[in-house]
């Protein structure tokens, strides 16, 4: 399958990245689950955008290992506390990047998004094909 082209990577990232601020960010309404489970099920998206970028000829499947690999560890790492961490974890680029609670309900989260996002990345890479 041709990978995708780097200006469409770069516009699914930033798509990806301004609907994950807006969810958890703006003042949508949306309910609060919505608002918790969206958000990290497009920061997992953005994490699976990353990897296909970064292994264009990858296959699918394993570009979305590496994805939910790389994204259950950032969730195992919420276990590591140490001061500059948590302090770290309570400003804004913290709260975005890491999170500050291990949930493993968002690890279910993740790789249920990064299995919807290897989907759809197939269909926009035999499009582009």
């Amino acid at each position: 399958m041709k990978p995708r082209t780097l200006r469409s990577s770069l516009a699914l990232f930033l798509a990806t990245v301004m609907a994950g601020l807006a969810v958890r960010m703006a003042p949508l309404g949306l309910p609060a689950v919505v608002v918790k489970y969206g958000g990290s099920m497009l920061w997992a998206v953005m994490i699976y955008w990353i990897v296909s970028a970064a292994m264009p000829r990858g296959r699918l499947p394993v570009v979305g290992l590496v994805a939910g690999a790389i994204a259950t560890a950032v969730e195992f790492f919420k276990l590591y506390h140490s001061p500059g961490m948590d302090a770290f974890r309570l400003t804004l680029p913290g709260m975005i990047l890491l999170g500050r609670y291990f949930s493993v309900r968002d690890i279910v989260a993740y790789w249920v998004a990064i299995g919807l996002a290897a989907w759809i990345d197939g269909g926009i890479r035999r499009m582009e094909g």
